[in-house]
């Protein structure tokens, strides 16, 4: 919509070349800052669900996991494998980006974009079994009341009409 990346033209053709180049940003980065680094770096890039307390802590919970993570030692640290993972997978894009794109600060802002997806991702492990169980919660007290509707109605009168 905003023509990022002209030299990608427009149509199907430069949709097809722009979300494929967005798609193997988070492809690398995931790959590189969830899968090789933390085993180098002995990190763990699993996300640990807080689940419990204030909003705003869990949400500064959910949102700090793209920076702070659990070691293998079992202590809590910076986490090196996503950041460094996303600009790595940043700097390959540059492989595939147009000339004029293939900057320093296009690099880090391409590593800054996947690692801000991911925060909001945690946000959403974090809150969906809480959205999940209130639509439930609904939904069920909705069919109650149906239910409690349809029982408190008069039965039709039988047809005699035959």
């Amino acid at each position: 919509a905003q023509d990022s990346f002209p030299e990608y033209g427009q149509g199907m053709q430069g949709y097809a070349k722009r979300y494929g180049a967005s798609y193997t940003d988070y492809f690398s980065g995931n790959f590189f800052g969830n899968a090789v680094l933390p085993s180098l770096l002995h990190e763990d890039p699993r996300y640990y669900q807080r689940g419990t307390g204030k909003f705003i802590t869990r949400a500064l919970w959910a949102a700090g996991s793209t920076g702070w993570c659990k070691r293998d030692n079992g202590t809590w640290g910076p986490n090196y494998s996503n950041i460094t993972g996303n600009l790595i997978g940043a700097a390959i894009s540059n492989f595939y980006y147009p000339a004029a794109d293939r900057t320093v600060g296009g690099t880090i802002g391409r590593g800054v974009t996947v690692t801000a997806e991911g925060a909001v991702g945690a946000e959403l492990i974090e809150f969906w079994p809480d959205i999940a169980r209130h639509y439930k919660r609904k939904r069920a007290e909705k069919l109650a009341r149906k239910a409690a509707q349809d029982s408190a109605q008069p039965a039709a009168p039988p047809d005699t009409s035959h």
